[in-house]
C-alpha cells in the first residue's frame, strides 16, 4: 500500500486530540499531521468535565473544530445536570462560531460497557437511551449534525433517528454495521466514518463494504489515540496517520488517492459546514 504524498487537504472527522495522551507532544503531533496533508481535525467530546479543556485546545489551534456531547461509554461520568449544561452551551450566542456538531453521542450495548460499573445492564442501557434521545433533540433544535458512536445497536439508533425525525444529518463514527444498515443511515442524511480498521487485511467485511458505498457517503477519521492503523499496531494512534487510511480506502475502491481525498474532504466540509464547504453529491453518484 503506497502512502499518498503530503499535498492533500485531508479532514480527520474524529480525533480526541484534547485527551491526556497528547499532553506531552500535542503541538508536535499537529505539526506532523499538517505536514502529512491533514488540514482540519474535528475533536468530539467525551464528558462535560472535559468540555472547557477541549474548547481551549481548539481555540489554540485554528485547524481544530470542536463538538460537544456525552459519550455513551462514559456513562459513570455523566450527571443529569450535564444535559442542561449542554443545552445552554448549544444556545449560546457564539455557538455557531465554535461548534460543528453534537458528539460524541449514541448507544453502546457491548456487554463490557453495560457491565462497566455496579449499575445493572438493563439500567445502563436505559440511561444511555435517555441521554441519546435528549441529545438528539438538542442537536435538532440547534440544527447541528451529530457524531454517532454505535456498537451492537445500529438498528435501535436508526429507529431512534426516524422517531425523532432527525434531519440535521451527521457521521456514524467507525462504522461497522451491515450494508443494509449503511443504506438506512445514508437515507437519513449521514456519512460513514472509516478509520484504522480499514488498514488491516483481516477486516475483509469492512473492506468489502467500503468498496461498494457511494463516494458521497465516505469520510475519513482516526479516532486517535485509539483504533490505530496496522503499521502502528499497539501504539498510540495519531492524526498524522490519516494518509494511511486514505491509501487503504483508495486501494479497496480501485480509485486514485487524490480523488478519494477530494471527495471525502468535500463530504466532511458540507456536512459539518467547515470552511470551503460545497455540495457533497456528484453527478450520477447514488446507491440504490
Amino acid at each position: 500500500m503506497s502512502i499518498p504524498p503530503p499535498d492533500l487537504s485531508l479532514i480527520d472527522t474524529h480525533c480526541h486530540l484534547d485527551v491526556a495522551a497528547f499532553d506531552p507532544d500535542r503541538a508536535a503531533v499537529l505539526m506532523r499531521a499538517r505536514a502529512a496533508g491533514v488540514g482540519a481535525i474535528v475533536v468530539p467530546a467525551i464528558a462535560a468535565a472535559d468540555w472547557d479543556r477541549l474548547l481551549a485546545c481548539c481555540a489554540r489551534y485554528p485547524d481544530l473544530y470542536p463538538a460537544l456531547g456525552l459519550h455513551p461509554v462514559a456513562l459513570a461520568r455523566h450527571r443529569d445536570a450535564d444535559l442542561d449544561l449542554l443545552e445552554q452551551r448549544l444556545a449560546a450566542t457564539d455557538r455557531a462560531r465554535h461548534l460543528v456538531a453534537v458528539g460524541e453521542i449514541g448507544l453502546d450495548f457491548h456487554p463490557q460497557v453495560l457491565q462497566a460499573d455496579s449499575t445493572p445492564a438493563a439500567a445502563a442501557a436505559a440511561r444511555q437511551r435517555g441521554l441519546f434521545v435528549r441529545q438528539l433533540a438538542m442537536a435538532q433544535a440547534a440544527r447541528l449534525p451529530v457524531l454517532l458512536h454505535v456498537r451492537k445497536a445500529h438498528d435501535e439508533v436508526i429507529a431512534a433517528l426516524r422517531r425523532a425525525r432527525f434531519s440535521a444529518g451527521g457521521i456514524v463514527h467507525a462504522f461497522n454495521g451491515s450494508a443494509g444498515q449503511a443504506k438506512h443511515y445514508l437515507n437519513l442524511g449521514f456519512c460513514l466514518g472509516f478509520g484504522g480498521m480499514l488498514t488491516f487485511e483481516r477486516s475483509t467485511r469492512l473492506r468489502r463494504l467500503a468498496a461498494t458505498l457511494p463516494a458521497t457517503a465516505l469520510v475519513l477519521e482516526t479516532d486517535a489515540p485509539d483504533l490505530t492503523v496496522a503499521s502502528h499496531r499497539y501504539q498510540r494512534n495519531s492524526p498524522e496517520y490519516l494518509p494511511e487510511i486514505l491509501a487503504a480506502l483508495a486501494a479497496v475502491r480501485g480509485a486514485a488517492p487524490a480523488s478519494v481525498a477530494a471527495q471525502t474532504s468535500a463530504n466532511a466540509r458540507a456536512l459539518l459546514r467547515l470552511p470551503g464547504a460545497g455540495a457533497r453529491a456528484a453527478a450520477g453518484d447514488c446507491w440504490t
